[in-house]
């Protein structure tokens, strides 16, 4: 697959995929068929056959539950064509913390040249807005790839972003263009590693050129390891010495070559983090840093106004979106507010269709004359609601990758997309179904209440409580103060109250109705003390979860999750009246 280095190439290979979207969409259809028609998969419902209409009359809609046996048997080894012709290299796999369970995705050596292709645009798109920062310093981007782990047959598994980093070119350029070294990113103790990682780019402080990471999850992470960490980071730069607990061979081969006596910049640093408020803390700590680069759309646009906090001006820019089935797009706006981004599909990258939706996530054939048959990329409608299916060069076909998705205009003749939410993330007590959207909608408005006496939401999560009848929405909080790191001012019960009152008036007319009905109890508000969704993460990382993969998620269904947050409440609000509507 062509790739260029050159950034005007770049932007000009996007108008040519975004004006020939059709044409090239037709092509990509066309290559997946005549390579896999006669695998076993494909064969039982096209016969050997190569045209877009068997493929759309005969291959079903599938989930992962669907293919999962045939990708089971290429993990346990199996050599015939079972789902693609050409090698399964590796495996990506997802930590499901987004609403489902861990999967395994084949991945071809063409999948990595589209992830090449794919970053290498991208990479045009930011020399555009912010010039090519890759010659004017060094990014702070905290990484934190897993071990690898191989299948039954010795086939690796991999996350997307330890994938990348295996790369021999990924490398050489993370040692090139990054502050954190290729040895603390690849530790297997993520402490250790975030320790190291942020040491370093402390100590480079004056050449860092963006800070980020993945998700806007693990920025904050790292915020928040900062805070309870910064007076020995402070002194390990003083003196030269890096702290004894840190015991990762790598991690003090590659930091004792770095790390130098500075007590000079261990002051000026110690007099920044001492400071009464956080409130611009990376502007302040990396002075010539040009943006934040994480992704903060979807449901991590909760996260957003707590990151722009600390952020001091800095933009939040959300540049891809690509999941562990597929990339999918680019964001070609990089300055777009996290709740402004939208995506412009690439149209090489897989062969896209569109199961049309009603905003609460079921399928629908009433608002467009498709009896809610999937459209092509081109032929999406503005406006309309979707969810994503896709057919992949790695033995995907029409595959839900279950992301539910709104069209918001077009690049020439590729439509652009907000990510709206994930599919069956959804609060339910009796019939009534809330949607992630609909969630953080009414999140949204309760939480302006607390503006005014200066606290900021920093991570909330939720969950249907049914443990008595009627049932109820619980919703976790984690607040912080603007002013005052040690979170020490009491909340006012009132405004809490009004803020449980505020979220049900926002909430969806069939829930304002069977909770007027007395079928659905008052709404609760519980908060949490300071670094309880730190702990959830913990927890999650520990059953697997990848730290860079973690997202969070709007509403979570584990019962020891829910202990983890409730064993770290330290007040209960409930609504006090019922919804008009």
């Amino acid at each position: 697959m062509a790739t260029t280095n050159d950034y005007e190439d770049g932007l000009k290979m996007i108008e040519e995929l975004t004006t020939n979207a059709e044409q090239i969409q037709e092509q990509v259809l066309q290559q997946i068929l005549e390579r896999n028609s006669r695998t076993e998969y494909l064969s039982r419902f096209m016969n050997g056959q190569t045209d877009k209409q068997c493929f759309k009359t005969n291959v079903p809609i599938v989930t992962y539950e669907d293919v999962k046996p045939y990708i089971g048997r290429i993990a346990d080894g199996e050599t015939s064509n079972i789902l693609v012709t050409e090698p399964v290299v590796e495996f990506h796999t997802s930590t499901g913390t987004s609403g489902g369970l861990p999967k395994l995705m084949p991945v071809t050596a063409e999948i990595h040249d589209q992830t090449t292709l794919c970053f290498t645009l991208l990479r045009s798109l930011m020399i555009k807005q912010f010039g090519d920062l890759d010659k004017t310093g060094k990014r702070l981007a905290l990484f934190f790839a897993k071990p690898d782990t191989e299948t039954a047959s010795g086939i690796k598994k991999r996350t997307v972003l330890t994938s990348i980093l295996k790369d021999p070119g990924s490398r050489a350029a993370v040692f090139k263009l990054y502050t954190s070294p290729i040895e603390a990113v690849f530790s297997s103790d993520n402490k250790q590693s975030m320790f190291c990682q942020l040491l370093i780019g402390l100590t480079q402080r004056d050449d860092v050129v963006s800070v980020g990471s993945t998700f806007a999850t693990v920025v904050l992470r790292a915020i928040k390891f900062l805070e309870d960490h910064y007076e020995e980071l402070c002194s390990n730069i003083k003196t030269g010495r890096l702290s004894n607990w840190i015991t990762d061979a790598g991690c003090r081969n590659v930091v004792s070559l770095i790390l130098k006596p500075n007590p000079e910049l261990a002051d000026s640093i110690q007099c920044i983090c001492n400071c009464k408020s956080w409130e611009g803390i990376l502007k302040k700590l990396w002075p010539k840093a040009k943006l934040i680069d994480a992704i903060a759309t979807g449901s991590m646009s909760q996260y957003a106004e707590t990151l722009e906090f600390y952020g001091g001006g800095l933009p939040i820019v959300s540049t891809v979106y690509i999941c562990s089935e597929a990339v999918c797009g680019i964001n070609l706006e990089p300055l777009s507010k996290p709740f402004d981004v939208s995506y412009t599909f690439l149209p090489n990258m897989a062969y896209f269709e569109f199961l049309p939706v009603n905003k609460d996530g079921t399928t629908t054939s009433e608002q467009i004359p498709f009896n809610g048959e999937p459209v092509d990329l081109v032929n999406v409608r503005l406006g309309q609601y979707y969810e994503l299916l896709v057919t992949t060069f790695a033995g995907l076909y029409r595959y839900k990758v279950g992301d539910i998705l709104m069209v918001t205009g077009f690049r020439n003749n590729a439509p652009q997309f907000q990510f709206v939410e994930r599919r069956n993330i959804i609060l339910s007590v009796d019939t009534d179904k809330t949607s992630e959207s609909d969630l953080i909608k009414a999140v949204t408005e309760a939480k302006t209440l607390l503006e005014p006496f200066g606290f900021i939401l920093r991570s909330y999560t939720s969950y249907a409580d049914t443990s008595a009848i009627p049932g109820h929405y619980v919703i976790f909080w984690e607040l912080m103060e603007k002013e005052d790191v040690d979170n020490t001012k009491d909340l006012d019960p009132m405004i809490m109250v009004e803020c449980c009152c505020k979220m049900e008036e926002s909430l969806s007319l069939t829930y304002k109705i069977y909770r007027r009905e007395d079928s659905i109890a008052a709404l609760e508000i519980r908060v949490v003390k300071q670094g309880s969704f730190e702990a959830l993460m913990d927890y999650y990382v520990s059953q697997g979860a990848a730290l860079n993969q973690y997202k969070g998620s709007s509403c979570i269904k584990s019962k020891d999750a829910i202990k983890i947050l409730d064993s770290r409440v330290i007040a209960r609000f409930f609504s006090t009246k019922k919804p008009l509507y």
